[in-house]
């Protein structure tokens, strides 16, 4: 069965609760003016544990969505997932979709984001 694609709207909600959530525990340790590379990195590595073993971020818990290999509905892994977090960092590749609704990164990776 194919999996239902997560709409657009999910993923940037998802998305804005993961990086406020990296933001803040960035901001416990430095100052985001004085080390403006932290809240990327904690993105970068909750993205890669998460997406790697659970296929979900606290943001997709919330919103219902999870990213998962498009070969076989379970997690990507964790080579995989920081891969994806990565390419995912400028954001434009996020934005630039097929008609699977997948984003550069999801392609990168093999991974699809889909609802729950």
């Amino acid at each position: 069965m194919e999996p239902t694609p997560a709409t657009l709207a999910r993923r940037f909600g998802a998305l804005l609760i993961d990086w406020i959530s990296c933001l803040l525990i960035a901001g416990a340790f430095a100052s985001p003016t004085d080390e403006p590379w932290l809240a990327p990195g904690v993105f970068v590595v909750v993205y890669g544990l998460f997406l790697g073993f659970f296929g979900q971020t606290v943001g997709m818990w919330l919103f219902r969505i999870r990213c998962v290999s498009i070969t076989t509905g379970r997690p990507v892994g964790v080579p995989r997932a920081l891969l994806r977090a990565v390419i995912m960092l400028p954001l434009v590749t996020a934005l630039i979709l097929d008609q699977k609704q997948r984003g550069l990164h999801d392609r990168a990776v093999g991974s699809i984001v889909q609802a729950v």
